[in-house]
């Protein structure tokens, strides 16, 4: 019976894997620091077969490099082996919502989530620490190789700290900044599916560095804009040189040609123009200039009016739009306006009902539209009962603002995945409850906030984490006595990262000497639970964390059954062969037990050949 991994992918041989295929000269077997055989690329091999000359050597090339940025890439493809375990006490509605918080460092997450959420994700917003100096980083470990990196990750950190500032003195002060910022945009692009996008709200300090980094990651071809929001509804009169007024929000998508922005409702403003002055009955209607300044031969004629007064042509300069020809046409079907006495120059009725159901989306979103940091600080303060107003985030981001980012890339009428991997606040999720509740949308949400401890303890929270969670609470509460839509999903399961359930011996079996087997017997840590246990398998087999989960006992023993069939698990002791029957009689897709759990050897070999007699469709794995 095979074995399930219990880690994320080792990304670095699955790049190999994918070279091999394309140029298998180019792979060879070399052997690790450990004394194990293993592919490996000879890069001088795959660079001549890059090039359409002979190389001979480094070449001077445009691109973005910075100290750090081999061993971020490494960093970004070392795998690590740790885990998700489910807080039910913290969750709302844990077995039938599709939302989830994640509590973690999000680069962790992000190689924990490469399987479950490989292409799935319709959209990503992040609003990273801005690097001012001031605020948070990231603190990575990027001096380790893949094999100490894989050690550590599956320790606890005893300090808990991980973040450090980034100041100014610091010599490697954008390079540190793009060193955490590196791995985690190349982990998320894998996530995000072939008509994706990506939204990252930055200031002046590193939009350049950010923007180059996102070409070489996404590419330069998937870039689509670079916003500027109006942050600020007054200037700042302090300001030394200039007030700083806006940010900017960076879009890149995963494949440009399958993307495309919907449409933003028409404004009230907009609808006003159109008026039916004349009664006609497809509605109301604008006019628009005949007469265009592009040189158009066929537009030279004269035209008469209703009244009887004959124009002898267009303005002096200027050309009609159409043909003669078609003009008639459009005359005899009265979509040419002469004014309400009939003596006026013609002009062109659009209708309403016939013009672009929306406007199209614009590079410079003004607060009147999408809100200013005041408008959010506000938001945070009525959901979040604050005791220090110290608590209270700089650099907050209004609903409003993210809204706009959701109607642009997501279908209400599809379970679009949201992902914001810098949670913070948890804005993100609070405009995915919200957009969803006025256009009966079916977003899903997943957001990942480190455990970072607030500026100073409060009694009912302390950490970012769990303000953002109360902030999610609230806003739910307040939804949900409002909205008469029993189907809105305000509901989210908190999942925390910590090491795996799994103990040393699982990973590293050489290294257990004989006289210690007794104290082996069991791989699983003692104090994980069996729903510990579950969660891990659906990472490693990659499935969707948001399915609904039903626990049952059958003959004695716990059984969870994820999404009814998609995947049953057992991890109790004693599994006899009565039991493996009835559960190959329900013909599950998946299904997993404990290797140290059968009752007997007998029962663990009768296994494999149980389901293929009974359901050979059945994918058995043990752990």
């Amino acid at each position: 019976m095979d074995k399930l991994k219990m880690h994320s992918p080792n990304l670095t041989q699955e790049n190999v894997a994918r070279i091999r295929e394309l140029f298998p000269g180019c792979v060879t077997e070399a052997r690790g620091e450990d004394g194990n055989l293993r592919l490996a690329v000879d890069f001088d091999l795959l660079r001549q077969e890059l090039s359409d000359s002979v190389v001979e050597g480094p070449r001077e090339r445009y691109h973005l490099n910075w100290p750090g940025k081999r061993e971020a890439l490494l960093t970004a493809n070392a795998p690590i082996a740790k885990t998700l375990r489910p807080c039910r006490e913290e969750s709302v509605n844990f077995d039938a919502t599709k939302n989830i918080f994640i509590e973690g460092d999000n680069l962790d997450a992000l190689k924990l989530l490469q399987e479950t959420y490989l292409g799935k994700v319709k959209m990503i917003y992040i609003d990273p620490p801005y690097n001012t100096g001031n605020d948070f980083i990231y603190e990575d470990d990027f001096a380790e190789g893949t094999e100490e990196f894989l050690i550590r990750s599956n320790q606890k950190d005893e300090e808990g700290n991980r973040l450090v500032t980034n100041t100014e003195a610091n010599g490697r002060f954008h390079s540190d900044w793009l060193s955490m910022m590196y791995p985690r945009l190349k982990l998320a692009r894998n996530l995000l599916r072939d008509d994706g996008v990506i939204f990252i709200s930055i200031d002046d300090n590193e939009v350049d560095n950010l923007r180059k980094v996102c070409s070489e990651i996404f590419g330069d071809q998937n870039f689509v804009a670079q916003i500027i929001w109006q942050k600020v509804f007054s200037p700042k009169n302090t300001a030394k040189w200039f007030s700083e007024d806006h940010d900017y929000i960076l879009v890149f998508t995963k494949n440009k040609p399958s993307w495309e922005p919907n449409l933003l409702p028409q404004t009230e403003a907009m609808i006003a123009r159109y008026k039916n002055p004349d009664n006609d009955p497809r509605g109301p209607w604008a006019s628009s200039d005949l007469a265009a300044r592009n040189r158009y031969d066929a537009g030279l004629y004269s035209v008469t009016c209703p009244s009887g007064r004959i124009i002898d042509g267009p303005p002096v300069g200027t050309y009609w739009r159409f043909s003669k020809e078609n003009f008639l046409a459009l005359e005899a079907d009265n979509r040419i306006w002469w004014g309400e006495d009939g003596n006026n120059m013609p002009r062109l009725k659009r209708f309403l009902c016939e013009v672009k159901q929306g406007r199209t989306p614009q590079t410079f979103w003004p607060w009147s539209e999408v809100g200013h940091t005041q408008d959010a600080k506000k938001t945070l303060l009525k959901y979040v009962p604050f005791e220090y107003t110290e608590n209270v985030l700089n650099s907050l981001k209004p609903v409003e603002l993210i809204q706009r980012m959701l109607q642009l890339a997501t279908p209400s009428d599809e379970e679009a995945i949201v992902l914001d991997f810098f949670g913070g606040s948890a804005v993100t999720a609070h405009a995915v409850l919200l957009q969803n509740l006025q256009d009966g949308g079916k977003r899903q949400f997943v957001i990942i906030q480190v455990d970072e401890p607030l500026p100073k303890p409060e009694q009912r929270m302390r950490s970012i984490f769990e303000m953002g969670l109360t902030r999610v609470r609230n806003v739910a509460e307040e939804l949900r006595s409002h909205s008469d839509n029993n189907q809105l999903d305000i509901g989210f399961r908190v999942l925390k990262i910590d090491s795996s359930n799994l103990a040393d011996v699982y990973y590293t079996p050489d290294a257990i000497r004989q006289d210690q087997l007794d104290l082996f017997t069991h791989n699983i840590k003692p104090d994980r639970t069996p729903e510990d246990l579950l969660f891990q398998v659906l990472l490693d087999w990659g499935v969707d964390l948001s399915l609904p989960i039903r626990k049952e006992t059958l003959r004695g023993k716990t059984v969870f059954f994820v999404d009814e069939n998609a995947l049953v698990a057992c991890f109790d002791d004693d599994v006899d062969e009565e039991l493996v029957k009835e559960l190959a009689g329900l013909k599950p897709l998946r299904v997993v037990f404990r290797d140290s759990g059968f009752a007997s050897d007998a029962v663990k070999i009768n296994v494999e050949q149980i389901f293929k007699q009974m359901s050979p469709g059945t994918e058995v794995k043990a752990i």
